[in-house]
């Protein structure tokens, strides 16, 4: 009798070690406070929207953190490296390149190649282009392995809490390039910002069904080119803020503007110059980086 009860014992032991914990999202290395953490009452945020023309480019800080993400146009890191050295920021903790497009990884081989960054984080897939292939030659001079964001990926940094989202499908039917963007939510306290890269309609929608939080701030996706759901979107987020990256040779769409305005939204373009974003937890600030 006693060592049947020992077998049994022993079964159930090598059956829950091989269960393991269950749930939870991916592990952020090195990241130091967890994603499971309790919610932070909110540090002192500051966004920098980069004047880049029709590309992105973000650059988020704290007293302790850096993060970027995307990286204009092929030529832009330049321009980015320049504000991070006048702002004596001498790391990146994440690079996070939303897709391939190359307004938005154009800018990523100059900085990996020139600049200590920590974790990069990618969407899946790949891209025929000068500029992609350039960034993953950057990535490997870097000895850099990016981490491919295949399920929700959240980290914490200086008590700010990011969340990628990555797309739910390899292959869409229209505009694949645009629709496997990563989305990323930022929370700061009581205040929250959304980045939605170039996501089209298919993309949206998956946000959308399964989206509970709203947002001050809203990236508004794909340069304010006009989309089918943005409605559905403002409404899903309810931002009181709204920024747009676009130039004057491609302009964002004056459906877009319209639809923000008739809803209440304060829009900012950054091809009126660069777009400063404070939060320090409890309110937001936007404003014209260059106006004080």
């Amino acid at each position: 009798m006693r060592k049947r009860l020992s077998i049994l014992a022993l079964a159930l032991f090598l059956l829950l070690s091989a269960c393991g914990p269950s749930g939870g999202t991916s592990a952020a290395p090195d990241a130091g406070d967890t994603a499971d953490s309790a919610p932070s009452a909110g540090t002192d945020l500051t966004v920098y929207g980069f004047d880049a023309g029709k590309a992105d480019a973000f650059l988020l800080t704290t007293e302790n953190s850096a993060v970027l993400i995307d990286c204009g146009e092929k030529g832009f890191g330049k321009t980015i490296l320049s504000y991070l050295e006048a702002q004596g920021i001498t790391k990146l903790d994440y690079l996070i390149i939303t897709h391939f497009d190359q307004d938005h990884v154009g800018g990523a081989a100059r900085i990996l190649n020139r600049f200590p960054v920590g974790t990069v984080l990618q969407t899946a897939g790949s891209k025929d282009s000068e500029e992609y292939e350039k960034y993953t030659k950057a990535l490997l001079n870097a000895s850099i392995e990016p981490v491919t964001v295949q399920e929700t990926y959240s980290f914490i940094l200086d008590g700010v809490q990011y969340s990628v989202d990555p797309p739910r499908k390899a292959k869409y039917a229209d505009d694949t390039s645009n629709n496997v963007s990563l989305i990323v939510s930022v929370v700061n306290g009581e205040n929250s910002l959304l980045f939605t890269g170039d996501a089209r309609t298919e993309r949206l929608q998956e946000f959308l069904s399964y989206n509970a939080r709203t947002y001050d701030v809203l990236k508004i996706p794909h340069h304010g080119k006009e989309e089918p759901l943005l409605g559905d979107l403002l409404e899903s987020v309810s931002p009181a803020y709204a920024v747009i990256t676009s130039s004057a040779e491609e302009p964002e769409d004056s459906a877009v503007t319209d639809l923000l305005a008739q809803t209440g939204v304060e829009t900012y373009l950054t091809r009126n110059g660069p777009v400063s974003v404070t939060s320090d937890g409890t309110s937001v600030q936007v404003r014209y980086a260059d106006v004080e």
